[in-house]
């Protein structure tokens, strides 16, 4: 394999989950949307296409790091696109999946939709992700890339960890296991299928706060290895 083909295609790669990225939110955005005559086989195909589309995109984001490493031509193109890829395709993915399109919906005498509640009187999420947990991953990744820039400003290499890297492996196992389970009616009404979903997805949010830890940590002691020497 030629110099020039491995110094693009990893870079190929990550363009190439990007442009995932955006097809996965077009099907779900528009593909799914619960109104009056939407076939349920119609929302049922576009989720489950939507899944494979996913998996793709996350499987572009441990191949592209890991061919860069191995074959030693990470770039700056990398180094800013890579990281952007993958919090697009997570935070917009669990922002859809928090969103009015997966509201548990019945229907009427009148032949239209109603959200259903619960008999306490709570809206239900068919993927299983509320609103808070979105906004815990929301402010996870916000927070660390906050750190890695002044880090980085202060001329100190702040690469991810492995604690980042078990958080996006279990985001990346929750996010299309949610999205299976409210597009197929059998998972939805399967005690063990939601359990599954549950249990991916209250993990990832976990993992998700403890892996901000090593990050805060490690810049405070940089930051006093900085001081020290000034």
């Amino acid at each position: 394999m030629s110099d020039q083909v491995r110094r693009t295609l990893p870079n190929l790669l990550t363009i190439a989950r990007v442009l995932l990225a955006v097809g996965f939110f077009a099907i779900i955005a528009f593909g799914l949307w619960p109104r009056s005559g939407l076939d349920p086989a119609i929302r049922q195909f576009w989720g489950n296409m939507g899944v494979v589309i996913f998996v793709v995109a996350a499987l572009t984001d441990f191949a592209d790091g890991f061919l860069a490493r191995r074959w030693k031509v990470v770039s700056v193109f990398g180094r800013v696109m890579d990281p952007f890829g993958d919090k697009l395709l997570i935070i917009g993915t669990f922002v859809l999946l928090s969103s009015p399109v997966f509201l548990r919906t019945e229907a009427t005498p009148a032949g239209g939709l109603a959200v259903f509640s619960d008999p306490d009187g709570r809206m239900v999420m068919t993927s299983g992700v509320h609103v808070w947990m979105t906004l815990v991953i929301l402010g996870r990744e916000l927070l660390v890339t906050s750190i890695r820039g002044v880090m980085e400003g202060l001329g100190i290499d702040f690469a991810a960890g492995w604690s980042g890297k078990w958080k996006m492996v279990l985001q990346s196992i929750a996010a299309p296991t949610a999205l299976f389970v409210a597009v197929n009616p059998f998972a939805l009404e399967s005690t063990f299928w939601t359990f599954l979903r549950d249990g991916f997805v209250w993990a990832a949010v976990v993992v998700t706060v403890w892996s901000a830890l090593p990050y805060l940590i490690r810049a405070r002691r940089l930051v006093g290895e900085v001081e020290a020497r000034s």
